[in-house]
């Protein structure tokens, strides 16, 4: 694969990954949640086990497209953990913020 092809595919797949937590009731995806709901916690957790997921994912690819995989600094783990939450923003506004119009849903 490409390289550009290649960020643009783990690009996607990290936008689709740091929703999937907000998605989902089950914990981990795997088990029904105690009570229920799934806890803010959990989600927390579970976006970090994918971030790490989508960043092995990403080594992977790069190794394909480059050759080798480029060490990096603190730097570029701060910015992709930032872009990473940013990415999960729409889900959490759709789990968290955007009440009213699951009321409304349901009644």
């Amino acid at each position: 694969m490409a390289g550009e092809a290649a960020a643009w595919v783990v690009l996607g797949l990290a936008f689709v990954g740091a929703n999937l937590p907000f998605l989902f009731e089950r914990v981990l995806f795997i088990r029904a949640a105690p009570g229920g709901k799934k806890a803010l916690g959990w989600r927390l957790v579970e976006l970090a086990l994918l971030y790490f997921v989508i960043g092995a994912a990403a080594a992977v690819l790069e190794k394909g497209a480059y050759g080798m995989v480029y060490p990096q600094g603190w730097e570029f783990y701060a910015i992709t953990v930032c872009l990473f939450l940013v990415f999960a923003f729409p889900g959490f506004v759709w789990r968290y913020l955007w009440v009213e119009h699951r009321k409304g849903k349901a009644e």
